[in-house]
């Protein structure tokens, strides 16, 4: 079984990459190193992929957002299912580079699709996001609530590429699955993302910008438990019965949220991460940006019902092992 993943330099792609390499599977790795964060992470990242699997993982650097070079990078390569990761991230960011993600997140969907298409492939796993929901007042997210109402382009994009893929779904009967995750942290995490950051504030005694003055939730979820939602759908593809599934699809495609099902407010966050460095954080209240939502919150009955999914790392457990990580290997790298 060789299973293609892309953003395998990525957080998520390459503790994915990861888990089903430990299961003795074979997997195809890309990614294009784009310098949205540091690129040493995403080098190490593959690096420490490479070094601890061997033969068993293959890496290619290619944009999957452009067609020829992705088709000329994989002829050779035969691939039994796809787990595209792969994405412009950043709500933020979408306000000063709008052309990035219709490149990488809509063009590129399309892309991995059409690979999809003529590959037969077997089941394409693919990232969407909690974002596509918008600023819903109402909580928990259900997959069944409307999400068509996106307040950033990054948003947009993501809920874009589940309309590209139940067309797909419908045309071509590819098996799919799309994943709301839900604030992924954890070792190996991005920099540009809250845990990372106020990590690395605390730590060094820099003050940390917390927006809308602290009065945000988030439903945060731990790397490990993504991975297992994830792998726990790669191996059970949807059925083309014409049965409804999770997004309102009778193709062989379903939508699911992947997260805590514990939303914690910002400023518990702060605590727990002062907590696991033993040092206090100076605090620069903020108001609210363009683009933020104010809470996220998942509901993921539909998949612990379908799949058996049941995150089980709490913020207590999850920050320290971040902490413990970025401490002793991450920050004696700089």
């Amino acid at each position: 079984m060789t299973t293609l993943i892309t953003g395998a330099a990525g957080f998520i792609g390459m503790h994915v990459a990861a888990a089903l390499l430990a299961r003795g599977e074979r997997v195809v790795g890309i990614d294009n190193f784009t310098p949205y964060y540091s690129l040493d992470l995403k080098r190490a990242r593959v690096a420490h992929l490479a070094a601890r699997y061997g033969d068993l993982f293959a890496f290619k650097d290619v944009d999957f957002g452009d067609a020829g070079a992705l088709a000329a990078a994989l002829t050779d390569v035969a691939i039994d299912r796809i787990v595209h990761l792969g994405a412009q991230p950043g709500v933020r960011y979408s306000l000063e580079n709008p052309a990035a993600y219709i490149h990488s997140n809509v063009a590129g969907h399309v892309n991995i699709l059409e690979l999809a298409r003529h590959r037969t492939i077997a089941h394409l796993v693919y990232a969407s996001s909690s974002s596509v929901y918008g600023m819903r007042a109402d909580t928990p997210f259900r997959v069944a609530d409307r999400a068509d109402a996106p307040i950033s382009l990054y948003a947009a994009t993501k809920r874009a590429d589940e309309l590209m893929s139940e067309t797909y779904a419908h045309l071509f009967r590819i098996p799919q699955t799309g994943l709301r995750f839900f604030t992924v942290y954890g070792p190996w995490g991005r920099p540009d993302m809250a845990v990372w950051k106020f990590t690395e504030a605390v730590l060094q005694g820099s003050p940390i910008d917390v927006y809308n003055h602290g009065d945000m939730l988030r439903d945060f979820t731990f790397i490990d438990d993504i991975v297992s939602g994830v792998v726990l759908a790669l191996d059970r593809p949807p059925s083309d019965d014409k049965q409804m599934k999770p997004g309102g699809f009778t193709t062989p495609h379903r939508l699911y949220n992947i997260g805590n099902n514990r939303p914690e407010q910002l400023t518990d966050l702060i605590r727990a991460i002062e907590t696991a460095c033993d040092r206090k954080a100076e605090i620069n209240l903020l108001p609210m940006q363009d683009g933020d939502v104010y809470q996220t919150f998942a509901d993921i009955e539909d998949i612990s019902r379908d799949l058996g999914f049941a995150p089980s790392t709490p913020m207590a457990v999850g920050i320290p092992a971040f902490v413990d990580w970025y401490r002793k290997d991450w920050s004696k790298r700089g």
